[in-house]
């Protein structure tokens, strides 16, 4: 059970969602804080300083996007959407303004909470944090050396800075754009081919069977996550 100290920010306008989501997550040990909209939510962030949010989409007077983008001039604790909407251009953007994680309604408890406890352990590892590790594979940052199996990993510069990326992110979804825009600058945003093209070398040279990933896993229409258990 997480330290009860964790605070979670819940932006719901149905008022029946929060109240199910209130009882699952103080079951869990968590504090909770409510709001009802866009303009409340903005509020509660700044005078509760929660540990997550969790936010929807189809608020009454901000679109959530715009939440997350303006939260991001700020908040850098963890954001997941938790919406109606399972359009993958809605799933993107809300990626790109900056959330971690997107779960569709309806959904499982048991599924957000692992969520949670995912995106939790990622945001409490050190941005520096200089090695990597999950199951067989190994990256050292700051010796920016890979292993698979105690073998070193040679990289291209291009490979190497997807999967440093990837790293600094483990665990959270990034979308296409955002993996080209920090790889090769915003100029290649749109170039989605020259992410396909890498990614599958990449894969040839970490993954013990390319065809079937098991660290770099493929979110459909959305990007690529680097798992933190395989």
């Amino acid at each position: 059970m997480p330290d009860a100290k964790l605070r979670l920010l819940i932006v719901d306008d149905e008022r029946a969602i929060r109240r199910f989501l209130r009882a699952a997550l103080t079951s869990h040990g968590y504090q909770v804080v409510e709001a009802d909209s866009g303009q409340a939510a903005l509020a509660a962030a700044v005078d509760s300083r929660p540990d997550v949010v969790i936010l929807d989409l189809g608020l009454p007077d901000i679109d959530g996007v715009d939440v997350t983008r303006q939260l991001r001039e700020w908040y850098r604790s963890p954001i997941i959407i938790l919406s109606v909407r399972d359009q993958e251009s809605d799933k993107i953007a809300a990626l790109d303004a900056g959330a971690d994680d997107y779960l569709t309604k309806p959904f499982g408890v048991g599924e957000l909470m692992a969520r949670i406890r995912v995106i939790l352990r990622r945001s409490a590892r050190s941005v520096e944090e200089p090695v990597f590790e999950v199951d067989e594979l190994k990256v050292d940052l700051a010796r920016r050396l890979v292993s698979l199996k105690g073998q070193e990993v040679d990289l291209t510069p291009t490979e190497y800075d997807i999967l440093r990326i990837l790293v600094q992110n483990a665990g959270r979804v990034l979308t296409h754009r955002q993996i080209l825009r920090e790889v090769w600058g915003e100029a290649y945003e749109t170039e989605t081919h020259l992410l396909r093209v890498n990614m599958s070398n990449l894969r040839r040279k970490i993954e013990p069977d390319p065809n079937l990933p098991r660290f770099v896993v493929t979110e459909p229409g959305v990007g690529y996550r680097l798992k933190t258990v395989a």
